[in-house]
Formats: structure tokens, sequence, C-alpha cells
């Protein structure tokens, strides 16, 4: 039996020849990534075991975002901690404020994933970096210390479901669409400790974009990690990018999946999560104009300049309902410039939108757009749990940059297909 693009990178990074579902094995690391949240308590177990100097400066990254710029005395005093770990073991890829952004757009942007790599951090969008064909995965804060100190960590070695990607994205459909679909349709545990590995002859029309947005919520479904085939698009991608030698795998043709999932793009509407799990997915068309508070456009998941120009070109020459607040928030400092130059960022703020620089913020409930009790928003970050963005019985409705754009507009939940 032939093995999965998962399985062959894990195999390579353990140095066997082949390696079996279930299987455990300890593999090399190629960057272990925290944030400020999460580097905190990981440099308290690195020290707490005794461990001096990490196993190279190179190939860990942290990065302040979710809290940053501070939004209090707590999140500084973590961010502070962080700091001062990464000048003292001379960590080349830390990132403060400035010329941080949120950690998942970042990494890619500054050529610090590749295909065929292994790369864990400790935070649990992480699986990300699927998009460029490399083994990605969160790990918990102890197994961040025991990463930066010895560049090994044990795995379960993951079956796999295979989603085979038919047809061609329409117009106002978008990579978000695509995994909230999947979701609704196996489950926040439908794949849970599993690789979501994506495959067929609709990857090709996928932006990149689209594939990170997809890799990244791998996670709601209970993935262990979601990967994509490494194509033309990849390599130009990461061309310019990546400085070091890079290796791509490609399942074998009897690789052997638990299930596979067909979704054919071409049949796909817009579509939103609805209060409380992601998996509670629903065409827009079903809901449309259900009353909103908030919107929200940035994160991991859908901060990029991709994102940002499909909000825009909606958002463009319009105002933001009288009864919504609006943030847009790129997800770097590379992208703030890119839509600066593009205009993207005074369509926002002639629309009537708060546009901040790069920060999760609002997604996990930490500044820029914390809700109060009652409050409903659309928004394009990855999690509608209970409380997530604020007040307990506050509501997140996940949607992608174009509904969550035409809502803005509408005052309600909206298809960007009808937006006049």
């Amino acid at each position: 039996m032939g093995m999965t693009m998962t399985q062959k990178i894990l195999a390579k990074h353990a140095g066997l020849d082949k390696v079996e579902v279930g299987q455990l094995i300890e593999a090399k690391l190629d960057l272990v990534l925290g944030n400020d949240i999460t580097t905190p308590v990981a440099i308290t177990e690195f020290e707490k075991a005794g461990f001096t100097q990490v196993f190279d400066k190179d190939k860990i990254a942290i990065v302040l975002d979710h809290y940053t710029p501070c939004k209090d005395i707590k999140s500084a005093q973590l961010c502070k901690q962080a700091r001062e770990f990464a000048h003292k073991h001379h960590i080349t890829n830390f990132f403060d404020v400035g010329q941080m952004g949120v950690e998942h757009a970042l990494l890619p942007e500054k050529g610090l994933c590749a295909p065929g790599e292994i790369i864990v951090g400790a935070d649990s969008h992480t699986c990300t970096y699927g998009a460029l064909g490399a083994f990605s995965t969160g790990i918990g804060s102890t197994d961040m210390a025991a990463g930066m100190a010895t560049g090994l960590l044990w795995f379960k070695v993951p079956a796999a479901i295979k989603v085979t990607l038919k047809g061609k994205l329409q117009p106002h459909v978008s990579g978000k669409d695509v995994i909230l679909h999947l979701i609704g349709e196996i489950g926040v545990d439908g794949a849970l400790y599993q690789s979501l590995e994506f495959a067929g002859e609709g990857v090709s029309s996928l932006t990149m974009d689209d594939r990170f947005t997809i890799s990244n919520m791998a996670i709601e479904a209970g993935g262990k990690n979601g990967i994509f085939p490494v194509d033309e698009k990849t390599m130009e991608y990461i061309n310019g990018r990546v400085n070091r030698p890079c290796e791509a795998f490609q399942a074998d043709p009897d690789a052997e999946y638990v299930r596979e999932v067909v979704i054919d793009l071409n049949k796909l509407e817009p579509t939103v999560a609805m209060p409380h799990l992601p998996e509670n997915t629903k065409v827009v068309s079903e809901v449309a104009g259900l009353p909103i508070n908030q919107v929200v456009i940035g994160s991991c998941t859908n901060g990029r300049i991709q994102d940002l120009r499909i909000a825009a070109a909606i958002m463009k020459g319009k105002k933001v309902a009288d009864n919504v607040r609006c943030v847009v928030i790129p997800a770097t400092q590379e992208i703030v410039l890119q839509a600066m130059k593009e205009g993207l960022i005074q369509d926002f703020i002639e629309a009537g939108a708060a546009v901040s620089t790069p920060t999760c913020g609002p997604c996990l409930g930490g500044h820029m757009g914390v809700m109060a009790e009652g409050e409903r928003t659309v928004s394009t970050t990855n999690r509608n749990f209970v409380g997530r963005m604020g007040h307990v019985t506050s509501e997140i409705i996940l949607a992608s940059p174009a509904v969550a754009a035409a809502s803005a507009i509408a005052g309600c939940v909206a298809d960007p297909r009808k937006l006049s």
C-alpha cells in the first residue's frame, strides 16, 4: 500500500522509508512557532526543564500578534517575556509591533514555510501551511518548549481523508465557502486526528489565498492537518520568498484513505456558519436579512490581499449601514502597504469602516471588536463558539469576505450576488 502526502513527509523527517497509520515516530522539525499568548507558557516550561539553549535560532519563530499592540498590562507582560527570551537566544525570526502580522499570514509571506517541511506551532491554526504542501500542525506550549530545545517531537501518523475538488468556483464564492461547506458536510469532529488531503482538478483553479483559508480551518473539522499538492501556483508563490532547498511530495496512486469527499466547486454557493459551531452551515440565501451589529474582515483565515480586494470591490462607493460597525484588519504590514497602493484602505475608510494595524484582536475576543451582550457579528474569522468574540450571549456568523462586505453595507446578513 502506498503513502499519502502527509505520510511521506513524516517518513522523511523520521529517517524511515515508510510509515503506517497509527505508528509513533520521532521526527525532525523545520520550524517551531509561538505567539504572545502561547510562547510565555512555553518559556516557563523550557526554563523549568533546565534547558539553556535552543536547537536552532533560525528555526524558531515568535510572533506577537494576539493582543498587540498591547491592550493592557497583562498582555504587555506576556510580550515582554517573549521579547526578552527572543533577544536572549538571538531568535532570528522574532516579529514585534511594526514588523509583525497575524502569524499564519506572516510566516508564508516571509518564506518561513516551504513544501515538504514539518512545521509545528503553539496555535491550533498552524495547519495553514499545508497550503504549501507542508505538514503543519498545532501543538501545546509544553511541546513547543521541547521542540525549541531539541528540534524533535513525537507524532502518531494520522489516517487521511481525501477531499476531491471538481470544477471551478463561481463569482462571489471563495475558499472560505469551500471549507465551510466541507465542515458542514463532515462535522467538527469528522476528521478527528486525520489528515485532510486535497486533490482533484479543481485544486488548480484555487488561488494560494483560497488554499491558505481552506488549510487554516482544517482544525475546525478536527483535522490533524490539511494539505494541498504542490503545483505551479505553489512554486510561483514561494519563488523569491523561500531561499532554501525544498521537496514536494505527492500521494501514491494506491495511498489509503478512510474516506473520500467530493466537492463540485461549480455548484458551491456563498456559505455561512451559524452560531455556535463551524459545522452549523447554511447557504447565505437561507439566512439573508438577519439583523447584525458588527462585521469583522481579517484574521489568519481571511486577512490576505485577495480577501481585501474582494471586500473593497463590494464596498467601494457605498456606505456601511448605520446600525453596523465594520472593522477591517489586514493580516500583515506588507498587505497593509499593498492595500494602500491599490486604494483599498481608502475605499474602506470612505465606506465608513475602521481599519486596524495587523492583529488577531477580535477573533479571540481580545480587542478591536469585542461584542457586548446580545450582539451579532458577521466575521471572516474561523471560530464561532459561545463567548468567542465577547459576551456569552453574543453570536458569530462565519462568512467569506464577500458575504461580510455585503452584510456591512446591507446592515444584515446579505448575499453578495444580490447586492445592487
